[in-house]
């Protein structure tokens, strides 16, 4: 009887040790979805932070002048 307790153990031991394995293998998969969408959001940030820069630097005055200048041109200013 000893013996068969001691397979019973040993068994459940087993099934709790692949359970662990198959968690630690779902864990790094997760870890490694994670990263890519940390990635791919950074990289939409630093698009935008690039777009925005560009308005920035260019001023509103330019950009009004650009836009009277397309008025002109287009001969619809009032």
């Amino acid at each position: 009887m000893a013996e068969d307790i001691n397979n019973l153990v040993l068994e459940h031991l087993r099934a709790v040790r692949a359970d662990i394995r198959d968690m630690r293998e779902s864990l790094r998969e997760q870890g490694s979805r994670l990263t890519r969408i940390e990635l791919g959001l950074a990289g939409l940030r630093r698009d935008q932070g690039t777009d925005a820069e560009g308005v920035a630097e260019m001023g509103l005055d330019r950009l009004t002048d650009k836009i009277n200048r397309i008025e002109r041109r287009l001969d619809i200013t009032d």
